[in-house]
């Protein structure tokens, strides 16, 4: 029988406070990825921090009553190992790949920083879960933005275009970029592997896949572009951050 006050007991006060805490902190990431439409939000970070520090309490005190067993040995460590690896399931959920842009690893990172503080709120290393916190939030937040900033000239973006092979098709596709100032930095292209109608015609026409990429320092003037050639009757389908085409034969 263990004693009032062994390290491996602990009041319901001091449980429910960790608990508490761990769904405060989590949900402090959790509400920044949600603001900024991430696969793994607000309710998930919460879930995961909560969970994180449920199964660390567990694994320190929910076997007390076994302590004095000649035969059991307990390591609070076990359990929360077990966290760390398995948590990279929900990461690579969040991951998502578009050509050879990789979007989520972020959000992934921050599932799994997650994690460990609730690990540290369930062992009682609040001051950890803190410090952890509030360097993740300035992190996410404050140096998402200096990046975005130090970076706009630098940034590349890629869109893949499935286009109707037409006398002229690329000029008519890079004449759009130039209007709008968007720099053409890489250019690849490879024939079609489907074939469709072009303008009401009634004989197939072959096709060229074109994947730009392209350089712009503001978001609205590849947008305005994108809109442009998507307006074109050759343009069979485009696919692009946040910008998705495909065109609808009758």
């Amino acid at each position: 029988m263990t004693t009032v006050g062994s390290v491996w007991q602990i009041s319901h006060l001091d449980l429910i406070v960790r608990m508490v805490l761990a769904v405060v902190l989590g949900g402090l990431i959790g509400l920044e990825r949600e603001l900024n439409n991430h696969a793994a939000g607000f309710r998930t970070h919460i879930l995961v921090c909560l969970g994180s520090a449920t199964i660390m309490l567990l694994s320190e005190y929910g076997f007390s009553d076994f302590v004095n067993e000649p035969n059991v040995r307990i390591d609070p460590s076990r359990l929360a190992a077990q966290v760390v690896s398995g948590i990279g399931f929900l990461g690579a959920g969040a991951i998502l790949r578009n050509g050879s842009v990789i979007k989520g690893l972020t959000t992934a990172a921050s599932v799994w920083l997650v994690a460990a503080i609730g690990l540290s709120v369930g062992a009682g290393f609040i001051t950890g879960a803190l410090v952890c916190t509030f360097l993740v939030l300035i992190s996410l937040y404050l140096l998402n933005k200096w990046e975005k900033h130090f970076l706009r000239h630098r940034r590349t973006h890629e869109i893949e275009i499935m286009i109707n092979e037409h006398p002229g098709f690329l000029s008519l596709v890079t004449s759009r970029f130039g209007e709008q100032g968007i720099q053409v930095t890489n250019l690849k292209m490879m024939p079609g592997s489907e074939s469709s109608l072009v303008s009401g015609n009634t004989e197939n026409t072959p096709m060229m896949h074109l994947i730009f990429s392209l350089r712009c320092p503001k978001h609205e003037k590849l947008l305005a572009a994108y809109e442009q050639i998507a307006a074109l009757d050759i343009v069979v389908r485009m696919e692009a951050a946040n910008f998705i085409f495909h065109k609808k034969v009758a």
